[in-house]
Formats: C-alpha cells, structure tokens, sequence
C-alpha cells in the first residue's frame, strides 16, 4: 500500500471511532495577521508560503487533526479577478504541499473548494459544463498536490454542489467532505432544506455531510440536526464565530473559544463527527474544541426509519400563486395593435424637467410608451426607476423600464423590482448591460451575477410570488417583461439561442437592437416568430455621418451597410434630414412583419422620432 492510501485508511479508521477536530478559518486567520481583503489569499501559497505555513502550525498546535489547504478560492473564475487563471492548477498543488510539508504524519490534508463565485445558469451566466470543467481542473491540482480529502465547503446551492462533487468523484476516490451554509433561516440562500441537500449529497456518494460557515453555531446546530436525522453517513459541523461587526476599521467576530467549545459538545451529543469553525475562528477557537471533544468516540445515531415519522413541515413553504394580469394600457394592447415605444436617456444631474418636457411632447404625438434607459454605454445617469415614477406621475404614460445587470446584484436587482412595483412600473426591459470599460468610469466594477437570461427568470419567479431562494413573497408581482435581440449579431447562432431561453424563462415581448440592414431582418424574424412573442422593430435616426461612422465602427455589432453611409456622407448637413427619411424607409418596408416599433432618437431628439412615424401611423 502506497504512503498515500495508507493516510486515507487511516482517516477511515479513525473516524469510524471517534471524533474529529478539523481547523479553523483561513482568510479571515490571514486578514487578522495584515492581509487586505482586495488581495488575492489563495495566490499566497506562492508568494508568501511561510505565512500560509504558520496558519496551518497554529492550528495544528492547537489540536485540529485536519488541515484545510489554503485553496478556497482557487478556480478560474475567482482567480481570474487578478490575471491568475492559468495559474489554477500550481496554486492548488503548492496550496496542498504547504499544508502537507505542517502535517506530516500528525494530520490530514483536506484541499479545499470553495464555490465559484459566479451564479450558475440560468440566473447566471455559468453553464454546468463550464462549472464542473473548473472544479474537476482545481481538485485535480489538490490531488497532484497530494490531498488526503477533499472538502467541498461554504456553497449556498445545491446545484453547485453537485456539479464540484461529481467532479470530484471524476477525478479521485480520495473521500470527499461536501458542506452547505445555511441563512438564520435554516435554508440555503437559494432554499435547498438541510435534509433534501443532506440525502442527495449521500446519493452522490459523499463520505461526509456537513454544514459550515452560516450565521454561528446556534443556526448550524439546527441544520446539523436534520442532517443526521436524515443520512447515515458521516456529518460535520464547523460554524463561523457568530457574525462579524467593523470595530475600527476590522471586522471581528465575536463569539469566544470557550463558547464554541460548548457547543463542540452538543455537536457531537446530536451525532456530529468532525467538529471544527469557518470564518473568525482562530486557533484558540480550535483548541477549546480539541478539548472539549478530546477522546470522545463516535456515539451511535437513530437510523432514517426511527425518524422519519416526525419530520415537520416547515410553516412558509413555497406556494405557486398565479400572476396577476398587468394592468397598463401598453400590456393589454402588446401584440392587437401595433404599438410605438421610444426610448429617453435619463439626464446625467438631478433635473428631470427637459426630459418630462420630451415625454409630455411625445405623449402629444399619439406614442404609446416610453422606454426609459439604464446609464447607458455605461454612463451614470439619474436613475430609470426614478425617471420612470416622474414620468408615469407627471405626464400619464406607460414606461418601459430597462434594469441591467451591471450594477446590481442579485439583492439588488431583487430590491429594485420590489421597489419599482411599489412605484406602479409594471413593465422591464431585461437587458444584461454595457461593462464598465466602455463608459466614463472604466475601472469601476461590473457585478454581472446575471444575464438578463437569468434576470428574465427571476422576474418571472416574482410574478409567481416567490424569490429567488424559493420563499414566498408578501404577494406576487405583475410584470409584463421584455428582452433585446440583435439580428445583426456577429455570432446569430447563439443570439437566437439566447432569445429562445429568455421566453422559455419568461420573456413577453421582443426589442431589436437598431436595424439598418434589411437583408438580416428576414432570417431574424424566420428564427424568431415562432417563439410566438410580439416583436418590435428596433430604429435609430441616424443624426448625420460622423453619428452613422461611430456606430458603425465603435458600438459593438451595430453594422451599417456601405450604401446607407454613402447616403450619409453625400447628405452633409442634411444629414439629420437624411437619417429620418432611412428610419421612415426602413419602417415602411418591414411595417407588416412587426408588432411594434422601437425607436432610439440620438441624444434625446425626440422630433427624429416624431419625424419617423409621420405618414407611417
């Protein structure tokens, strides 16, 4: 027997009599000792090894049995924050062997996985493909690197969980520790229940289940509890030191050793078999564990037939409560008539006045909803959902709100629908938003945990009167919710894919990005009819030919046809003129193929638009 199956039989052995002391935290232990939170902790097993290697010796000395590797965070998602996503596989390698070279032969190696960071489809962007591709390519360096185990830890979905622990089992028979966190109230943040993530996970062939991280103790007790009730494999417990709280400038976690040391007692009195913490706890937090559980044998649970009598059912379960219809005269009429909208860019500083003046003129020209835009281009402007309240308030008309991805999270994104229904805004434009490179602000931080794939979906969850963790609402939203296209998209394949999912998810009616070749409407609307969703007509009036040059070569996949620029150029200075006659044109010609148009007036001249619709409406 190799010296490294020899470690992994004697894990077995050992935890099929006693108790186990695993270690603390990592990142926060490394916050603590000088580490700045924008740093990237897992890129320290190879620049500074030595303050890695003194975590795990603390630890160690103060008892933990089982060293987790400093690999948290080492997949390519994350570590691709800092230009490190090639460096995937060495930083988990070198991760384990330092934990190893503190080791020796007095504890095991656990590498460690951590989620990926980003939200997988469909309310993110990650495919499972792609999530379980990155897992399998990190466990592969923890076990080059000469992991005893592998702990999957901290993840809020089960989805995810599976996709790491299927990768694991892909790439080793090394035992696999697989723990969830869980909210104050009991459930994932998506609403996984201890019990159902705890009998899939024991499915999957997980060694050991567990719950870490969380709010402290008290709640990951709770979840434990139904974890052992439910499986007869082993389960974990390794909780954060309660909540944190910024004292002068640190977050610091306030639960005490010897709190966590009685409550390593009552983890082990419900059948836990591996005690230790997650984020604030030190190695003191370890060592009144150590002590406490030192010595104690594994004691003997009920099996899942004594229990499963007594399971509750939990009060506030998800119910499908049916959308209410949306009231707007624009919902009612979407898809009878067809239907003008016209989109206004906020103002970029607190008066709203010219804009309502633009509103209340194009009110007058019989339009019959305004599109209001999110900082478009990335550009901070007055917000939509305050543009959109002024306008519905002061000039009587049906809005389009357009949310994007850019700048909120999912609380966010989550928070302003609530609050815009609150405000009477009954209608959204999903849209997943320009990145920050291309506006005014180009370092800022894109959030991106969705695409508008994702947010179409959650929109969709809300007009059924739950959240995106499967909670129900205090009552469900009545959005009617739309979604771009682009005809012109360089890659057409995927576009139509894309479109597809966003009505599969959800998705009510169709805004083109802005056509000027007409020889790629007809394979657009071919594709796009079926999906049985109106379709609206997206135009942009081009303002002269510095404008049309512009887009045609800065704006991503907005194409201009050579014959349309020529008329541009050869217009001069009418080419404002010009731009509206292309508009009209263009209308003309698809007027009986759409369901509505889309009208982008540049730079919020709204008589290009008014012009357009003349002898057309």
């Amino acid at each position: 027997m190799s010296r490294e199956r020899e470690r992994v039989q004697r894990w077995l052995e050992a935890i099929q009599e006693r108790v186990m002391v695993a270690d603390g935290a990592m990142g926060t232990l490394l916050y603590a000792r000088g580490v700045a939170f924008h740093h990237c902790f897992d890129a320290l097993n190879l620049w500074q090894p030595e303050m890695v290697r003194r975590v795990h010796r603390d630890y160690l000395e103060a008892g933990a049995e089982i060293l987790e590797s400093n690999t948290f965070g080492a997949n390519r998602f994350k570590l691709g924050k800092y230009g490190l996503e090639d460096r995937v596989r060495e930083i988990a390698r070198q991760g384990v062997r330092i934990a190893r070279e503190v080791a020796g032969d007095r504890a095991w190696v656990a590498g460690s996985v951590g989620p990926l960071g980003k939200p997988l489809a469909p309310v993110g962007i990650v495919t499972p493909e792609e999530a379980r591709e990155a897992f399998r390519e990190q466990i592969e360096g923890l076990v080059e690197g000469g992991a005893d185990l592998i702990i999957l830890e901290t993840f809020n979905d089960l989805r995810e969980l599976e996709l790491a622990l299927t990768a694991a089992r892909e790439v080793t028979d090394l035992p696999v520790i697989a723990q969830i966190t869980v909210t104050e109230e009991g459930k994932t943040i998506v609403g996984d229940k201890p019990r159902e993530v705890a009998r899939r996970l024991e499915e999957l062939g997980a060694a050991v289940i567990g719950v870490n991280c969380s709010v402290g103790p008290q709640v990951v007790f709770d979840a434990v509890e139904q974890m052992v009730a439910a499986v007869d494999v082993y389960v974990s417990a390794m909780p954060n030191a309660g909540l944190p709280r910024l004292v002068d400038g640190r977050y610091i976690y306030l639960s005490s050793p010897d709190y966590f040391g009685q409550y390593a007692l009552r983890f082990v009195e419900i059948g836990a078999n591996i005690v230790g913490g997650c984020c604030g706890t030190t190695p003191d937090h370890i060592a009144a564990i150590a002590k406490a559980v030192s010595g104690l044998k594994r004691r003997p649970r009920k099996s899942k037939r004594e229990i499963a009598a007594v399971e509750v059912v939990e009060e506030g379960e998800a119910k499908q409560v049916p959308r209410f219809e949306s009231a707007t005269r624009f919902a009612q009429r979407l898809g009878k008539e067809f239907l003008v909208s016209v989109e206004l860019d906020p103002p970029k500083g607190i008066d709203p006045s010219r804009t309502l003046q633009a509103a209340f003129r194009l009110k007058e020209a019989g339009i019959d909803a305004i599109n209001i835009a999110d900082s478009p281009l990335a550009r901070p402007r007055m917000s939509p959902v305050a543009l959109a309240h002024l306008i519905r308030e002061h000039v009587g008309m049906d809005v389009i709100l357009h949310l994007s991805c850019r700048d909120r999270n999912l609380i966010g994104l989550q928070s302003e629908l609530i609050g815009a229904h609150a405000l009477g805004i009954r209608t959204v434009l999903a849209v997943t938003g320009d990145p920050p490179v291309m506006g005014d602000y180009p370092n800022a931080t894109g959030v991106f945990d969705t695409d508008s794939i994702g947010l179409v979906h959650l929109i969709s969850l809300l007009n059924r009167g739950v959240d995106l963790t499967g909670r129900p609402t205090e009552e469900p939203t009545a959005f009617t919710v739309g979604v771009g296209a682009n005809p012109a998209a360089v890659d057409f394949e995927r576009e139509m894919e894309r479109l597809q999912q966003k009505v599969e998810r959800g998705a009510q009616f169709i805004f083109t990005q802005p056509v000027f070749d007409l020889d790629l409407l007809g394979p657009f609307l071919e594709r796009a009819r079926p999906l049985g969703v109106p379709i609206f007509l997206g135009i942009l009036p081009l303002r002269n030919y510095r404008h049309a040059e512009f887009l045609h070569n800065e704006i991503p996949e907005i194409k201009i046809p050579d014959h349309l620029l020529k008329r541009m150029y050869k217009a001069g200075e009418r080419g404002f003129e010009e731009g509206i006659a292309i508009g009209r044109e263009i209308l003309s010609a698809a007027r009986g193929e759409v369901d509505g148009v889309y009208l982008m007036p540049p730079f919020n001249r709204i008589e290009a638009a008014i012009e357009v619709l003349k002898g057309i409406r």
